[in-house]
């Protein structure tokens, strides 16, 4: 027997399950987990083949006995009356009729209600007041003649087969005796995974899909490849949180029906997940507005009065393409309706977003055989840390740095609590444990960011998230895997006549653009490739051709527009659509392809010129340089009409490059290509 198993038997006895078994039944019988997981703790509780076998076989035969389906309740009900008594396994719901000061139960898939209860069961088990638990119920019948209003149905005895009430501090205490890696193993056990399949970072990404169950109003996004097991906890693991499946929803069954006056599913659920976010979708035309102010505050308005829920929201879908493909020509929000994918205010109230593509796609071996939580325990223990808050917990040993704003620093601060309730619950863990929570919780947080920052230019520049030592105040700053290498913009020399520049595409947005050039013998003809019909983009490059032939003699006599014959390739490198600003870099192309000199090496080239050399300037000059900055650019080209539009540019941005001012078309050609 493993330590894990040894401590879990003596400390949580009762409360745990061999997940193979729950497997194995679940294929045949289609009932919640968390009701097949409490009589498998009841039968199977031990390490015996046979006792376990028998244990087994006994649970089959309660659930085909005392199971009520639905579509068999008037025969259970005809059976009780032919025999006076019978058991069914049911969920109760209690209510207390106040005209008759009695408790009334109602049974869900029996379809019976106002049947009277002794007040001991809800005074015991008061889950039986808060949306009923599933329960064993012995009936009897017994119809009096005299007193036709009486109900002829009575419970003789009720036995709550969800747990009938959490007691944290078992949990807490319990918790002391396991080791950090050993709880981690835990908490994936009882959500059906084998850790030790899994590795370190794979652990960590699980355990981030828990965070909207144990956070008040927390907004998490996955998108990732198929069978990664984006939905799976949402709707088989936890009895407190729903899936809403194909995205078609209202306003009405989300938040509020106002017709019936009554809370949509944000009301009635910790957690609402929607699956396949391609497809969601409201009917009604304010839907996302209501939404967006939900996940920033918690309240919606509706009708006349303002109502607050405390739901989480959940965004999980496929991605379909490679992730350095969606990095390149879009977001990582491209997955999203339009509506929601393109709207940065809706985005920017993610507060997390789990790399769905780093999680495997799940094969039988990463579904664990062992021990781990009965379901509903789990459940029920994680809604409870719902009430506790350890969001302040990073203040002890560190601050976080001056580019969190303030929609950061909640999510941060949401993200590190919830991870402290899931591995620390006894609020017991060293600063090197709360540092590894931190910085998990700044690259969830900075994911979300970064997209911003494509979709939303300046406004969202300050991405380089970082946390700083209360001790030593050293400042440690956090990246983001896939935001690393992969630079448009390559280091070192590139080939003569080589040139990239950052100008706006046919879309509107900011991109990278390549010309690669070549030269060879010929009568002065000039062959362009990559730039489609556009009629704007060819009279661009004339522009350029045409400057060269009158102006070479300035820029180098052995420059030659009569004997060589140019092709110049255009690359629109992040797909969105070809620039028409191209004179001045096709100039800088042709030169250097013409000399046979590259042009510095990590260099951007920015602004354009007229026919007559006229420097323009360039317009969005923060966006520019931010652009260039993700690139992998080190060194920009700028022309000196725009130096007055530096003020404008935050100064840790400008601190990023080496600018290289040109007063003329021919100083930009000598300055791009090192020729002083």
């Amino acid at each position: 027997m493993s330590d894990i198993n040894r401590k879990l038997r003596t400390y949580f006895d009762g409360k745990i399950v061999r997940k193979d078994l729950t497997k194995s039944i679940k294929e045949g019988a289609n009932v919640p987990v968390y009701v097949l997981e409490f009589l498998l703790g009841q039968y199977c509780s031990s390490d015996d083949p046979s006792i376990i076998e028998e244990g087994v076989a006994n649970v089959k035969r309660i659930l085909a006995d005392n199971y009520v389906r639905p579509d068999e309740a008037q025969k259970i009900l005809s059976l009780l009356r032919q025999r006076g008594s019978h058991t069914v396994i049911d969920k109760i719901t209690v209510n207390l009729n106040i005209k008759k000061d009695t408790y009334e139960a109602e049974f869900s898939n029996l379809g019976i209600k106002a049947i009277p209860i002794s007040e001991d069961y809800p005074s015991k088990f008061d889950r039986l007041l808060c949306g009923g638990i599933w329960c064993i119920v012995q009936l009897e019948y017994e119809y009096i003649e005299e007193d036709k209003n009486a109900s002829p149905i009575h419970i003789r005895k009720l036995t709550p087969i969800q747990m009938p009430h959490v007691d944290i501090n078992e949990l807490k205490q319990g918790r002391k005796a396991f080791t950090k890696d050993e709880w981690i193993s835990v908490m994936l056990r009882s959500i059906g995974m084998e850790p030790d399949t899994l590795t370190e970072r794979e652990k960590w990404l699980l355990l981030a899909r828990m965070l909207p169950l144990v956070e008040n109003n927390f907004n998490l996004c996955e998108l990732g490849p198929r069978s990664t097991g984006k939905s799976h906890l949402y709707k088989e693991i936890s009895p407190n949180s729903i899936l809403v499946s194909g995205g078609q929803t209202t306003v009405a069954n989300l938040f509020y029906n106002m017709a019936r006056k009554t809370v949509g599913l944000v009301g009635l659920w910790d957690c609402v997940a929607f699956d396949e976010v391609a497809g969601i979708n409201f009917k009604d035309k304010d839907g996302i507005q209501i939404m967006k102010d939900y996940m920033a505050s918690g309240s919606f308005a509706r009708g006349k009065e303002e109502k607050s829920a405390s739901a989480s929201m959940v965004f999980v879908g496929n991605i379909n393409q490679s992730v350095d493909v969606l990095l390149k020509t879009s977001s990582l929000f491209a997955p999203f309706p339009p509506e929601m994918g393109t709207d940065t205010a809706f985005l920017d109230r993610m507060h997390c977003y789990i790399p769905g593509w780093e999680i495997p796609k799940f094969r039988p071996q990463h579904f664990t055989n062992d021990y781990g939580f009965i379901s509903d325990y789990l459940a029920e223990f994680i809604r409870e840390l719902r009430k506790e808050q350890y969001g302040d917990a990073l203040d002890k040993y560190f601050r976080l740095g001056k580019n969190l704003n303030q929609r950061d620093t909640i999510a941060v601060r949401k993200m590190v609590g919830g991870f402290i309730k899931l591995l620390y619950p006894d609020g017991e863990y060293t600063k090197e444990e709360l540092e590894e929570v931190l910085k998990i919780s700044l690259e969830m947080r900075r994911r979300v960011k970064e997209q911003l920052k494509k979709l939303g230019g300046m406004e969202f520049y300050d991405v380089n998230f970082s946390y700083i030592d209360n001790e030593t105040f050293e400042e440690f700053y956090v990246s983001v895997p896939e935001q690393g290498g992969g630079k448009l913009i390559p280091e070192g020399m590139c080939n003569p006549g080589q040139v990239y520049t950052v100008a706006q595409g046919k879309t509107g947005m900011l991109g990278v653009f390549r010309l690669e050039s070549q030269m060879m013998p010929g009568n002065g003809k000039f062959e362009r490739s990559g730039l489609g019909s556009d009629g704007k983009c060819k009279e661009a490059t004339n522009t350029a051709f045409n400057f060269l032939k009158a102006n070479s003699n300035r820029i180098s006599g052995s420059i030659s527009t009569t004997t060589k014959d140019y092709i110049i390739n255009y690359q629109d490198l992040q797909g969105i659509g070809m620039t028409d600003k191209l004179a001045l870099p096709t100039l800088i192309a042709l030169s250097s392809v013409a000399l046979g000199k590259p042009v510095a090496s990590s260099l951007a080239v920015l602004g354009e010129i007229s026919i007559a050399g006229t420097l323009i300037k360039v317009d969005e000059l923060a966006n520019s340089l931010q652009v260039c900055l993700d690139s992998g650019a080190k060194k920009v080209l700028l022309p000196i009409v725009s130096a007055a539009d530096i003020g404008a540019v935050p100064s840790d941005l400008i601190g990023c490059f080496n600018l290289i001012f040109y007063s003329s078309a021919e100083d930009a050609v000598y300055k791009a290509l090192g020729v002083e």
